[in-house]
């Protein structure tokens, strides 16, 4: 019998637990309700990065293994066409059974299963096994993100606009929203030049993100920090979203169908305090932790693609590439690469020169979507501790708007 390395036994745990964490301030009520086609409720992402374990590692791997419930095969797959028909994702929020204990029982039937074929497993068994156990809690953390952003769209939906979690101390989080050096853009020159770009193989990474090959860039320019809620405000007040030269046409096509007027969350009324919203006016901003004056000094977040590309034809700057963000991820003075917000680039999602996608049941994770999205980087605050990377290559629809989603502009030199 071979003995479970305790790092990897430790990960296991540690991942597994932290999605029980963030669901832990939720009410049943709260994790049963999907407030939109794109968002899941956060019983489902619990149930289903549970059957990714079963399905991917339990079934082939652990003989004699018993499903929890045969029936979670179709109510839990996500978009694996190869293992077959599943519940429609719109429809989500009308699975109110199974319950939020038995999804919890689903977990701990998983977990000891997991257990037993990480101790039990013969070395050729574990050499099989451990890049899947290492894709599924990478994974998990994906999910866990999305347990975060999903349910602040839906309390959003609340009335009462109830906050997910208290307000953080001034020890916690809210330190690292802000910019050290708060205040004008600093430009931070690079010289262009051929760049290595992507993962060069050490440690794990998703397979979109190499191979690694080389780049061309030509001498930019690029700002030391995000744009703030402060700078964006500056622009809603100068018309930006009644001005249509600034605006993608299909942008604009999206301002007039749904009524843009301001970042999803932002909120107008209340009590005007110049002190308090450092000139922004009277806006608000509903987030983790509820609905906020909004802080000029924070990062604006929240927006799409085509929010982020206007802002930043506003401000006769543009977006960077996926390819020159990653170039300048070690510049000295740049700020707030990772943990803010994840950033908008100009680069569409495509793959990478000899991209191949990995094999078996993992090849539908990341290949099949590589069209009609936009390339982020960065990382945000609802991004699991250690889960970003310079090379991490995060998608979204450029319409998308209720990640943590923001801004960081370059400029041609």
């Amino acid at each position: 019998m071979s003995i479970v390395v305790p790092e990897w036994r430790r990960a296991y745990d540690e991942v597994r637990r932290y999605s029980m964490a963030l669901a832990e301030p939720l009410s049943a009520e709260d994790q049963g309700v999907q407030s939109m086609p794109d968002a899941s409720p956060t019983k489902w992402h619990l149930a289903h990065t549970t059957w990714f374990f079963e399905t991917i590692v339990l079934k082939p791997y652990l003989p004699g293994y018993r499903p929890f419930d045969e029936r979670y095969a179709y109510l839990f797959n996500s978009y694996y066409e190869a293992l077959g028909p599943r519940h429609a994702r719109p429809q989500r929020g009308l699975l109110t059974r199974p319950s939020l204990e038995e999804v919890h029982a689903y977990r701990r039937h998983v977990d000891e299963s997991m257990s037993t074929l990480m101790t039990r497993a013969d070395p050729a068994t574990r050499d099989a096994i451990e890049p899947l156990i290492t894709l599924g809690l990478h994974h998990e953390q994906q999910h866990q993100e999305l347990i975060v952003t999903d349910i602040v769209h839906a309390l959003s939906c609340n009335p009462l606009m109830p906050a997910y979690r208290p307000e953080p101390s001034d020890g916690e989080a809210a330190p690292r929203l802000r910019s050290t050096r708060p205040g004008p853009i600093e430009w931070l020159d690079r010289a262009g030049g051929v760049v290595g770009i992507g993962h060069d193989g050490r440690g794990f990474a998703f397979d979109n993100e190499g191979p690694r090959h080389d780049y061309l860039l030509r001498p930019y320019s690029i700002a030391h920090r995000l744009v703030t809620c402060g700078d964006y405000a500056a622009f809603i007040a100068d018309g930006g979203y009644a001005r249509p030269e600034l605006w993608l046409s299909d942008g604009w096509a999206a301002v007039q169908r749904e009524g843009w007027t301001a970042p999803i969350y932002w909120v107008p009324g209340g009590e005007k305090s110049d002190q308090k919203s450092g000139g922004c006016g009277n806006w608000r901003v509903f987030g983790l932790s509820g609905l906020k004056m909004l802080d000029p000094d924070a990062p604006v977040s929240n927006l799409s693609f085509y929010e982020a590309a206007a802002y930043a034809e506003w401000t006769g700057a543009r977006l960077p590439t996926e390819f020159e963000w990653e170039a300048a991820f070690d510049t000295p003075g740049i700020e707030q690469m990772t943990g803010h917000v994840w950033q908008w680039t100009r680069s569409a999602y495509e793959p990478y020169p000899g991209f191949r996608p990995l094999a078996g049941v993992a090849a539908e994770y990341n290949g099949k979507f590589m069209v009609g999205q936009q390339v982020l980087r960065g990382g945000s605050i609802a991004t699991p501790p250690g889960h970003t990377r310079p090379t991490y290559r995060n998608f979204f629809p450029p319409a998308a708007r209720w990640q943590f989603t923001g801004v960081r502009l370059v400029r041609d030199n």
